[in-house]
């Protein structure tokens, strides 16, 4: 029995079976099986692209889509990356949609992951003359935890800063001295321990003496009171009998003015004509006087003047 290993034939199974097997890989990797229609989309991004490679995977929702075809420098503005992709046509890319940068697992791979949009969003198509549509792109999680850091950094920073300004030699001799004499407070506070219960028990004594004089002022409080209320009801009767006054004294001013308009005028009249009676009377009185017949036979005819005759 010939028990003698052919390894010609053993090699030459292994390289056939090696060949197939890349072949195979080529195939899939390639598209040997047909070419899928693609269209080119682009991002620009400004941030680091460290760990994407050209071809590295675009998904759409985490379902492969395309591939990355190109990266390089935005010769517009060298702050940014501009990304190209080829990306299955019929794929639902919106006007909202985003790219963002992403890495999977430990590995460090980074892929370009894409957003569904919004339902009611325009697809996005190619602009004038063929240009690739623009697709929005937005920091990875890595970009803006390291802003955040950056920013909580230069916070820290800056509060640390402040903080040495505040405890400069200055100051802290200054809280040194201050530590000091509250010390020394507290020192002197503590001797006086006694005395300051003493004086709380007073304050307590005082304070019970005042609730219980409060009591007691109570009543009297009311008494003044109801004196103010009797001074006040002497003030409300004091107001009435000066408005009934002041309504006489009108009264009086109206029967005055009647008399001066009305009465003056006749006892006017009246001591003229008492005047008049009275010098009659005195006339009568010296021819009487002088000739008492002249009641019975007159008064006598007047002596003729000079160089006047008799009758």
């Amino acid at each position: 029995m010939d028990d003698k290993v052919n390894y010609t034939l053993v090699g030459a199974f292994v390289l056939v079976l090696g060949a197939v097997f890349v072949a195979a890989v080529l195939w899939l990797a390639a598209g040997l099986g047909g070419q899928r229609a693609v269209d080119p989309y682009q991002a620009v991004i400004r941030e680091s692209v460290a760990g994407l490679n050209v071809d590295a995977p675009v998904k759409y929702l985490g379902v492969d889509v395309g591939k990355v075809d190109r990266i390089e420098i935005d010769p517009q503005d060298s702050r940014q990356v501009r990304l190209r992709f080829l990306i299955d046509r019929g794929t639902p890319i919106k006007q909202d949609s985003l790219a963002v940068l992403k890495t999977q697992g430990l590995t460090g791979i980074a892929y370009i992951e894409l957003s569904g949009g919004s339902a009611g969003s325009l697809p996005l198509v190619a602009g004038a003359g063929g240009v690739a549509p623009t697709i929005p792109f937005k920091l990875s999680l890595g970009a803006r935890l390291e802003n955040v850091l950056t920013n909580v950094l230069a916070n820290v920073d800056r509060v640390s800063n402040n903080i040495n300004a505040v405890f400069d030699a200055d100051n802290r001799q200054a809280l040194k001295s201050a530590l000091t004499d509250i010390a020394a407070l507290s020192h002197s506070l503590a001797g006086q321990k006694d005395a300051m219960t003493a004086a709380l028990k007073d304050a307590g004594r005082t304070a019970q003496l005042t609730a219980r004089a409060a009591e007691q002022l109570g009543p009297t409080l009311d008494r003044i009171a109801s004196s103010a209320q009797g001074v006040e009801d002497m003030a409300a009767k004091a107001g009435e009998a000066s408005t009934r006054a002041a309504r006489a004294v009108d009264t009086a001013a109206s029967g005055v003015a009647q008399l001066g308009s009305e009465t003056l005028p006749e006892l006017t009249r009246l001591m003229t004509d008492l005047g008049e009676l009275a010098t009659s009377l005195r006339q009568l009185s010296e021819q009487t006087t002088g000739n008492p017949s002249s009641l019975l036979i007159g008064r006598p005819a007047p002596s003729p003047g000079p160089g006047e005759s008799e009758p």
